[in-house]
């Protein structure tokens, strides 16, 4: 199944939902309407339960080297409370299912925005991040700053928030920004390779681990705990609870159903 929106492809293989940013020609610019049909594909994946992982990846030379700068050159903030542009960005943090980023080339502002919101992380050698915004006399405004300040700590963020200067895939990696490098040419299989493997998993696992780790960003380790002791026991109301169990007392491979 392939669908195409103006400004993405969305596809299914083998339980990974593939969305392709789909604007070659300008390095896959974010405009309003890209980030709501980013966003609309990853709702419609999330339902979907014959996806298990969502992979979001860029055509062409980039993943997204940023927001599109001309279609916000002239705003007021009138225009923008009007556009309400970062609502989209909040849905995507209500996404149950993990999302695999594979960057490639740069990401930048908007684009290393998006691309934090992903789970994990893998890119290609060679690719570069960054937040440009405050040489053009602005700063982040969809995650960039909180995101970036929750991986880094506050003295690391605010040196590459401040300087607009970019850094490259192995310094993300060192950072713990990135989960791995790959040589571009292998980007996207070992991307899909590692999908395949997380779609084996249990589905509620997943979604509940997900769940847990994100409660750990904000909160106290109190209220995590609370949060995973109570995801733990839910767990052992499912179906794939007992088959997993099951199948490690039997020594065979245990079959996932979602339930």
């Amino acid at each position: 199944m392939e669908q195409s929106d103006e400004f993405i492809t969305v596809r299914v293989e083998d339980a990974i939902g593939i969305v392709e940013l789909n604007r070659p020609d300008v390095l896959n610019a974010l405009n309003r309407q890209m980030v709501s049909e980013v966003v609309g594909a990853f709702e419609r994946l999330d339902r979907d339960e014959s996806v298990k992982v969502i992979l979001l990846m860029g055509k062409g030379r980039a993943f997204a080297a940023g927001a599109d700068i001309k279609e916000m050159a002239d705003a007021s903030p009138v225009d923008f409370e009007i556009m309400d542009p970062f609502t989209p960005w909040d849905r995507m943090t209500l996404i149950k299912k993990p999302i695999i980023g594979a960057v490639h080339g740069f990401a930048l502002g908007g684009g290393f925005e998006l691309a934090l919101s992903c789970d994990l992380l893998f890119a290609a050698e060679g690719a570069r991040f960054g937040f440009p915004e405050v040489n053009l006399g602005v700063m982040p405004g969809a995650g960039g700053t909180q995101r970036l300040t929750k991986l880094l700590g506050k003295t690391r963020a605010m040196e590459w928030l401040l300087s607009g200067d970019t850094f490259s895939a192995e310094e993300a990696l060192q950072w713990g920004i990135v989960n791995r490098t790959i040589p571009q040419s292998l980007l996207i299989e070992e991307t899909k390779r590692f999908a395949r493997k997380l779609a084996d998993k249990p589905p509620l696992s997943l979604r509940l681990i997900k769940e847990s780790v994100h409660t750990a960003v904000d909160a106290t380790v109190s209220e995590g705990m609370k949060q995973e002791r109570k995801n733990f026991y839910l767990l052992f109301a499912s179906e794939d609870q007992k088959e997993g169990m099951k199948a490690f007392v039997e020594k065979r491979t245990a079959e996932f159903k979602g339930r």
